[in-house]
């Protein structure tokens, strides 16, 4: 799931927020999962700024993770072939990533993940993955820096162009790769992640076959943007205060998923951030999205767009400019009527399938178009 940055910035000057530092540790919000025995309760209540933490509550809870009562959980994982793995990158960060291909035999395309704001490959991604291995689609997906799994400070974005080259790097080498060269490779991303997919096309503008994006943060609405002023000011507090947490206006899981039932198992996301956003994390965040706005004349891939009418945290005019705007000939844009921002987690049943057979269908249309060139 992702955040609208424009959401985070608040009017305290800077001595309010050192001095608010100074008097306390800001400690993450206490999650309460019903049928919790005390000793999983403290894990979950750990600070789990650094992966170590991270690591030990993934562990603790992904057999319970694999059984709540969500349609992602219930595709079955038979006839697919998964594997994780640790690797240390160019920058000395060691990152997690997951396969998902099928087993017995070879994938027609590869899908390039791109989660979201605050979030992890191993949780909802998992749905998402075994659905599109069960048409035939190979799909690869890691934990940005500080994200989930990965090394760093949790959630933590000191440069979202580093972030974006760190991406490049992990999946370049698995598109690079003998295995899987010679057949097509489709980014994905999904809402923060679509701006990740959209800034790896604009420094790879030949690289990829295609790319499916869900409600992409690629641009933020007028109204949500901090007068001038403002914006200067923050960037100033980021440079010596980058890391403080500030205070998000609303629930996001409240205003991201339209069913209620899902929305309550977003708790069993345990190592997705739910804390404060850091300021220096909401800074990037705000200069990426504005970069994006200003070259979406550049985007020259195939896409596919979809978006909620109905999302408030990423606005679906962000989607109709992209269309609109981009130069690439093979467009498409669907706009879903009263669905939310998080159209494959947090919608009902029938929705979150009609979404899938969209992307599917899309993505056949096009390794048929690229295995006939």
């Amino acid at each position: 799931m992702a955040l609208n940055p424009g959401k985070f910035y608040t009017h305290r000057t800077f001595d309010e927020l050192r001095s608010r530092r100074r008097r306390r540790k800001v400690m993450a919000p206490v999650v309460k999962l019903g049928g919790v025995d005390e000793e999983l309760q403290k894990i979950l209540e750990a600070n789990m700024d650094q992966v170590p933490a991270r690591k030990r509550a993934r562990e603790a809870f992904k057999g319970i993770q694999l059984q709540i009562d969500h349609i992602l959980f219930k595709i079955p994982s038979d006839g697919v072939k998964m594997e994780e793995s640790y690797k240390v990158n160019s920058r000395g960060l060691k990152i997690f990533s997951k396969s998902w291909l099928p087993a017995t035999s070879h994938p027609k395309a590869m899908v390039y993940y791109c989660h979201g704001y605050g979030d992890t490959c191993t949780f909802f991604c998992e749905g998402i993955a075994r659905k599109l291995v069960s048409s035939g689609y190979g799909v690869f997906a890691m934990d940005y820096p500080g994200f989930g799994l990965s090394e760093g400070l949790h959630c933590y974005i000191p440069s979202f162009d580093m972030l974006v080259d760190d991406v490049i790097e992990q999946y370049s080498k698995i598109k690079e790769s003998p295995e899987f060269c010679t057949i097509p490779s489709f980014l994905f991303g999904q809402s923060l992640g679509g701006a990740v997919a959209l800034k790896m096309h604009l420094k790879q503008p030949n690289a990829w076959d295609g790319a499916v994006l869900v409600a992409p943060m690629c641009k933020i609405a007028d109204n949500m943007v901090p007068p001038w002023l403002l914006k200067q000011i923050l960037i100033g507090v980021a440079y010596f205060l980058p890391t403080i947490k500030l205070v998000p206006q609303k629930d996001l899981a409240e205003a991201a998923f339209r069913d209620v039932k899902y929305r309550e198992l977003t708790a069993y996301n345990i190592i997705a951030y739910k804390d404060k956003p850091r300021l220096r994390t909401a800074v990037e965040m705000l200069k990426t999205t504005q970069e994006i706005e200003h070259r979406l004349e550049d985007v020259s891939l195939p896409l596919l767009i979809l978006h909620g009418e109905a999302d408030i945290v990423t606005d679906p005019s962000v989607s109709k400019a992209l269309y609109k705007k981009a130069r690439s000939s093979d467009k498409k844009l669907n706009l879903y009527k009263d669905a939310c921002h998080s159209l494959l987690e947090g919608e009902p049943d029938e929705m979150i399938i009609q979404v899938f057979n969209d992307i599917i269908s899309w993505l056949d249309e096009h390794c048929i178009k690229n295995t006939s060139q």
